[in-house]
């Protein structure tokens, strides 16, 4: 199936600030879409996101119809540098299973985890950071208040990390049990009046028969403080499952810490076709202490201070023949 791009624009994780900083005043998650942004959560301080999925599947070869139930988990950290974070990121499902084919129709059930993913991701460029040291422009309040060109250049971060797929797991493609690499590029804009542009690039189990390639683009706007919603487009291609899936949904502050969400999921094709709702929570357990990003802007400043007073006693150490008077 070939991957293509609707023309619908789409979207991103959901985060309420669009501060260029890791550490954010509120709760900076990846919920409720499932792509991943280019910012940590911030050094010291460990997320936990989760969710609840309820559909239905059916495929039109198989003639089979599927109520699934799952639950998806990541836990984030940051650390040492405001820069990286790691995580474990997963998602266990539950299928009961209605095979139609026959006379009598055949039930049966099986659970697994869809993915087990430990991993870190790095964040290599922030347009932001330079942005922020700069300061606003002081001349004029419409520089400051409008799209420009420089927003067109997104942060970027590269994630790497190892799958852990269990043996005899109907949703892996490997009968074994494996350890296998993931990769992710990421990239994020965010841009004036609460909207954020995520894409990732995923390279996925290449060491196996079965790799996959796919992307995730994820467009959010946050309404207001407290509210934001987003769409989102998926495709993935692999010889074991390849799909086109369109999210949607909205999210919830209920304090800087604390977020709710709800999502819609569906598939562009019948084999099989998918309907999924989620509901969903973020919490934060925040011991940040050490904002790098204000420590860099009091250095520079401190540093352009110490300049100035440099040249200051320079200039009144020189005598009047010194300035050719």
């Amino acid at each position: 199936m070939n991957i293509k791009l609707p023309l619908l624009f789409l979207l991103c994780s959901i985060s309420f600030s669009t501060a260029s900083a890791q550490y954010t005043e509120e709760i900076n998650t990846n919920r409720p879409g499932g792509s991943q942004g280019a910012f940590s959560v911030g050094t010291n301080v460990l997320q936990i996101e989760t969710g609840f999925s309820y559909g239905k599947e059916k495929h039109e070869l198989l003639k089979t119809e599927t109520n699934g139930l799952a639950i998806d988990y990541s836990i984030r950290y940051g650390f040492w540098k405001e820069r990286l974070e790691v995580s474990l990121m997963g998602e266990f499902q539950s299928n009961s299973i209605t095979d139609t084919r026959s006379t009598n129709d055949n039930k049966y059930k099986n659970a697994n985890f869809k993915s087990n993913t430990l991993g870190a991701k790095y964040l290599i460029y922030d347009p932001y950071r330079k942005r922020d040291l700069e300061g606003p422009n002081l001349y004029s309040w419409k520089a400051n208040n409008k799209t420009q060109w420089a927003d067109l250049i997104p942060a970027i971060s590269i994630y790497a990390g190892a799958n852990f797929d269990f043996a005899d797991n109907p949703f892996t493609p490997e009968a074994e049990g494996k350890i296998s690499p993931k990769f992710v590029l990421s990239t994020q804009n965010n841009f004036i009046g609460g909207w954020v542009f995520v894409t990732n690039i995923i390279v996925d189990r290449v060491t196996t028969d079965f790799p996959t390639y796919g992307y995730i683009v994820t467009l959010t706007h946050a309404t207001n403080r407290w509210f934001s919603v987003f769409l989102e487009n998926q495709g993935l291609k692999s010889d074991f499952y390849s799909d086109q899936l369109l999210r949607g949904g909205a999210a919830a502050l209920v304090n800087e810490n604390l977020q709710v969400d709800l999502s819609l999921t569906y598939s562009f094709k019948d084999t099989p076709s998918k309907f999924y709702g989620r509901a969903g929570v973020a919490y934060r357990f925040d011991m940040h202490d050490k904002d790098e990003y204000l420590e860099d802007k009091i250095n520079k400043e401190l540093k352009e201070k110490e300049k100035k007073d440099k040249k200051d006693e320079r200039e009144e150490e020189l005598t009047p023949e010194d300035n050719g008077e």
